[in-house]
């Protein structure tokens, strides 16, 4: 009887060492898989954030494209007819002539008026005798062209302008697509009105965060304008709220050339505003408004101490909450649900109660590796990165308490599976609820 006892002791002792065998390999094997993800999510985050497009220039295109000439009729007046043609087509290859507003910009901003031919090459007299060399320096000494009169000495500064045009800016958005949240660029069609209370200087409008703008002018007068406007622009992403986060999509608008002696923008509220069919996949429209405000270069060259004048316009787009919650909240809620139902596992079953942690650890890993997939590289923690190490702390108290049953015998198995029942479930219900609202 005791032999046989003996023998059944053995066979359930080896049982259980193998079930330990194999639970530890499951360990092993998912924290190695998890290991490795978290230095892919390691070196995500880590990694610098994609430039920006560059901005570029666009300039005002007032000429239209001719319109092609009709086929040739065969025969003696299809012969004439293609002489005409041909007469069209070198007409047309030729530079077509300025529109009158055109000439009469060029004379006012190209001939006797340029502030740059009446400017004056700097000298050393140009300075006060008791300034220092280094403030002379920090000024600039170059032979650059100045203005002796006026407040600002830059030569692109135009003191005989009479003082600037305050100009109303209208922008009203028809369309935003292609909408990239990694790096922050979309396209954008819209309609630009400037009304000024004089006499528009000669314009050089430049979107500053954009690049590929075109300017199809629909009313050209000389005190106002108003164009048709598509291009493609890029603007700063703020993903510390993802995937509740809201994004704004900012125009910035100066004139390349003509400083705030010129030309001082000023928002016209009653004509900023989205089209009334308006969307944008994945996002709602929120709040639009504009502002204008001087801003100051940095010395691009020597005696460049003139402000511009710049308009912004911003739209608010903010991602729709319901999507978000299912595709980032409710996974990860689930992921730890499931691995809480391995506490009412008896400590006999190890193999399957670690089941219920490190595999959970594993596939966590991997939602949120794929879930920063297609996010940049930022400096700082989403809410969505918060969420996961609270999920990944849930985890490892649920794994911290399997390992712990192995470290005693029969009563401490027992205890700690009493305990584990209560105190985990707790703890993970804290540690969520600060990930989520703090």
């Amino acid at each position: 009887m005791l032999v046989r006892m003996a023998v059944v002791n053995g066979r359930r002792s080896k049982r259980a060492s193998t079930r330990r065998t194999r639970m530890w390999i499951v360990q092993a094997i998912c924290i190695i898989v998890v290991v490795g993800l978290s230095l892919l999510i390691v070196a995500k985050r880590s990694g610098a954030a994609p430039p920006p497009a560059k901005a570029g220039v666009a300039n005002v295109d007032a000429s239209a494209k001719p319109a092609p000439a009709p086929p040739a009729k065969p025969g003696a007046k299809g012969a004439k007819a293609a002489a005409a043609a041909s007469a069209s087509a070198s007409a047309s290859a030729a530079p077509p002539p300025p529109p009158p507003s055109a000439k009469k910009d060029d004379d006012k901003d190209g001939g006797a008026d340029d502030p740059v031919n009446y400017a004056e090459l700097q000298t050393d007299d140009d300075f006060p005798k008791d300034m220092s060399e280094e403030e002379k320096n920090s000024i600039g000494t170059g032979k650059v062209p100045i203005h002796k009169e006026g407040p600002y000495k830059s030569p692109l500064a135009h003191p005989r302008f009479g003082g600037p045009t305050k100009v109303k800016v209208g922008l009203v958005i028809k369309e935003i697509r292609e909408f990239n949240i990694t790096t922050g660029g979309f396209e954008a069609d819209f309609f630009l009105s400037l009304t000024g209370d004089k006499e528009l200087p000669n314009l050089n409008l430049n979107f500053t965060n954009g690049h590929e703008v075109n300017f199809n002018p629909v009313v050209d007068t000389p005190t106002f304008k108003f164009f048709s406007v598509t291009g493609k622009f890029t603007t700063d992403i703020d993903l510390r709220q993802y995937p509740f986060d809201s994004q704004d999509l900012d125009f910035e608008l100066e004139d390349s050339k003509a400083g705030i002696d010129q030309i001082l923008f000023e928002p016209d509220q009653n004509r900023t505003s989205l089209d009334s069919g308006f969307k944008l996949t994945g996002f709602g429209a929120g709040q639009v408004g504009a502002i204008a405000y001087k801003h100051k270069y940095p010395p691009r060259f020597d005696r460049d101490d003139l402000y511009v004048s710049r308009y912004k316009f911003t739209v608010t787009l903010d991602r729709f909450a319901t999507s978000a919650a299912f595709s980032v909240y409710v996974p990860a809620f689930i992921i730890v649900l499931i691995s809480l139902t391995g506490m009412w596992v008896p400590p006999e079953e190890l193999e399957v109660r670690s089941n219920a942690g490190a595999p959970m650890l594993a596939a966590a890993v991997l939602f949120h590796y794929s879930l920063i997939q297609s996010l940049p590289a930022t400096g700082y923690l989403t809410a969505a990165d918060k969420l996961m190490l609270g999920v990944y702390v849930s985890l490892l108290l649920n794994m911290g308490s399997t390992w712990a049953l192995m470290l005693g015998d029969e009563k401490w198995m027992e205890m700690v599976f009493k305990r584990a029942r209560v105190f985990v479930p707790i703890l993970t219900a804290i540690v969520m609820i600060l990930v989520c609202f703090v």
